[in-house]
């Protein structure tokens, strides 16, 4: 299992080399010369988007944090698959006769405390005795009628060999009780096997949610990703204004379709990069056997990448407009933490309910509003505590007020990018658009 797992690890790595490789070389001899392929549907867009995704994935800091990622990943799934322990079957010795009936009620008193049972016949007490002893069985049954261990068994014992056993007593105990009371095969069956009377509550209740792994997971990697790459678009816009370069690319095209480029390029990057880190969490998953994503619906994957899209596409505007208002690196902390206060504040809720297991709701309320739905949305469809329908409104209203973000950014954009010297105030720009 080790050198699987180190073979498909290696495999992915070289995958990933391969690929940056092949883009290097496209990017050295492009397809159309002068006009990257973004440009044949988006034109001038298009082109600042090719230039942004051609930067970051060229970039050291891309390629080693993949990597990384992937590593983190990897050990998340491996670990705790190579370290998972079998559990071993309880030897049990059979001294005297023990009809099949009671072996399986034998077996079926281990099923039911998660193990297995294997019967092995004794010449005689002595014997039983001997090998209980030595460790050799775990529990010994005289003549059907008396259990040996070696022990004695607490009443706060909780390891398997305690629960079996005390599930073993309880089960022969009823079987000879019923063979006592000379009941017929039938009766005894219909005793052994009576179900248990229906309880009915006078409150309705809802069943308690189940804490969803790849909720959490999924949360996470959001979180990672906003921070990131929209930290990467307030320092892009930032140092193009430094540098002046923001003076010379604004002589060809304009501030609007700059600006769209320059998110597009880098929401590409993101999504890229968040689908290769969840198809390959899912394929290693796979292979080695891993209970950590077991049982995960494609829908809680789906809208992972979906809100993924949509916070991006919310934040990035206004990280753009931020950056142009900051000249230089001092300035651009200052900026980002009040930013980035609705997305540590919805990712401490949603992780919160994510890990108890408890739609709350604040949870529900955040899910609807566009600085927060990113985290408690996701966290809502993995609790299975939201509708289709509550879904598609929450991702509509997320759409509406980033449109009006969007415009409101870019008009912050166009005024402050320009203006150097000094650190522009969104004041003095929303006063000077009056």
């Amino acid at each position: 299992m080790t050198l699987l797992v180190v073979v498909v690890v290696a495999i992915v790595v070289g995958g990933v080399r391969l690929f940056l490789r092949a883009r290097r070389r496209r990017g050295a001899t492009p397809h159309s010369p002068g006009r990257p392929r973004l440009a044949s549907w988006a034109g001038d867009t298009g082109i600042v988007a090719a230039r942004e995704v051609r930067e970051r994935v060229r970039g050291r800091v891309f390629r080693v944090g993949t990597l990384l990622i992937l590593a983190v990943v990897a050990a998340a799934i491996v670990i705790p698959t190579l370290t998972r322990s079998t559990p071993q079957p309880q030897r049990v010795g059979v001294v005297g006769p023990l009809p099949a009936s009671l072996r399986s009620t034998v077996a079926g008193a281990a099923k039911s405390v998660g193990t297995s049972v294997r019967f092995v016949d004794e010449a005689d007490g002595a014997s039983a005795r001997h090998q209980v002893q030595a460790g050799t069985l775990d529990l010994a049954i005289i003549d059907g009628r008396a259990l040996l261990v070696n022990q004695p068994i607490d009443s706060k014992d909780t390891s398997t060999t305690a629960q079996f056993v005390a599930a073993t007593a309880h089960a022969l105990g009823v079987a000879s009780a019923l063979a006592a009371a000379h009941l017929t095969p039938s009766q005894s069956s219909a005793l052994a096997n009576a179900r248990p009377l229906p309880v009915q509550s006078l409150q309705p209740g809802g069943a308690r949610s189940k804490v969803n792994p790849t909720s959490v997971i999924g949360l996470i990697l959001i979180f990672l990703m906003l921070t990131q790459y929209n930290t990467w678009i307030l320092m892009g816009v930032m140092e193009e204004k430094s540098s002046r370069v923001i003076e010379v690319l604004l002589a060809a095209i304009r501030p609007l379709q700059l600006l769209s480029g320059k998110v597009l390029g880098i929401g590409l990057v993101a999504f890229g990069q968040a689908a290769l880190i969840v198809v390959f969490a899912l394929v290693l998953a796979s292979i080695v056997g891993s209970d950590l994503i077991h049982g995960t619906a494609p829908l809680v994957v789906a809208s992972t990448l979906v809100w993924l899209v949509l916070g991006y596409s919310f934040y990035c505007w206004v990280y753009a407009a931020a950056g142009s208002m900051a000249e230089r690196q001092d300035q651009v902390q200052s900026l980002a933490l009040p930013l980035s206060l609705p997305i540590v504040f919805g990712y401490i809720i949603a992780i919160t309910a994510a890990s108890s297991g408890d739609a709350s709701p604040l949870l529900k309320v955040l899910g609807y509003l566009p600085p927060t739905a990113p985290f408690a949305m996701p966290v809502l469809v993995g609790l299975s505590a939201v509708t289709w329908w509550e879904f598609m409104a929450s991702a509509a209203i997320t759409v509406v007020c980033t449109v009006g973000v969007a415009r409101v950014a870019t008009s912050v954009y166009r005024r402050a990018i320009l203006r150097t010297g000094r650190r522009v105030r969104l004041s003095e720009v929303l006063a000077r658009a009056r």
